[in-house]
């Protein structure tokens, strides 16, 4: 006999497969009529309020922004924004930058002590040109990293660039896991950079790839800008 939990997932995938099947609307498909479309669409509304109604638990995410794309640390920023709107107390620690005060830091400054912006590293690896001082540095935003993990009154941390420390070895991905599993229920972590190790992938809530198309920089010789980049 099926448990509750069994049930209760099967529901929600035939809802799933309902709300594929009726389609996202406008012209992806040649309605018949208007009148035919109005019926598909109010379907789809009953299924999606359905599918919100049974997803409604509430928990801390691992969020991990990988890939070779342009955005992961723009998208983590954006999740920042809307962390302080509501109130909410967010930090932000980055891994391997940290040469420079950017846009983004000069503009949120505006939210006062809702807002721990740390920078402890000099510089890409090219420009340190110091293994040595590198893992100093990045274990000494890791100490800090866990005094914020353990603090309930910080609703979402963000490990700016930590996936490509841990992919160049300068903090192993089992420390960085067991830190953020024991952080409170509630809190988010996000975690960003290139190459996210396997282990973390299979521990995050949610994982998105920025894949690279095109870049500026690449294919027409265009210097990092002011207010793209940084």
């Amino acid at each position: 006999m099926e448990n509750s939990d069994s049930l209760n997932k099967k529901e929600l995938q035939n809802l799933d497969k309902s709300s594929k099947e009726l389609g996202m609307g406008g012209y992806l498909d040649n309605e018949i009529s208007e009148d035919s479309y109005r019926k598909r669409m109010s379907q789809r509304k009953k299924i999606q309020e359905k599918r919100l109604e049974k997803r409604n638990k509430e928990k801390g995410l691992i969020i991990v922004l990988t890939g070779n794309g342009k955005g992961k640390t723009t998208s983590a920023l954006g999740t920042v924004l809307r962390t302080l709107g509501y109130g909410h107390k967010v930090s932000i620690i980055q891994f391997i930058k940290g040469g420079w005060n950017p846009g983004e830091f000069k503009a949120l400054k505006v939210f006062g002590e809702n807002l721990k912006w740390h920078a402890f590293g000099e510089g890409f690896t090219w420009e340190t040109q110091n293994r040595e001082k590198d893992f100093e540095l990045v274990n000494k935003s890791w100490q800090l990293s866990i005094d914020y993990l353990k603090d309930d009154s910080f609703k979402l941390i963000v490990l700016d660039e930590i996936n490509i420390a841990m992919k160049l070895g300068y903090i192993k991905p089992e420390k960085v896991i067991e830190g953020i599993i024991k952080r409170p229920e509630l809190t988010h972590v996000i975690l960003t950079g290139r190459k996210a190790p396997k282990q973390i992938i299979e521990i995050a809530d949610l994982v998105t790839e920025m894949n690279l198309i095109k870049h500026p920089f690449k294919e027409q010789g265009i210097k990092a800008q002011e207010g793209i980049e940084f």
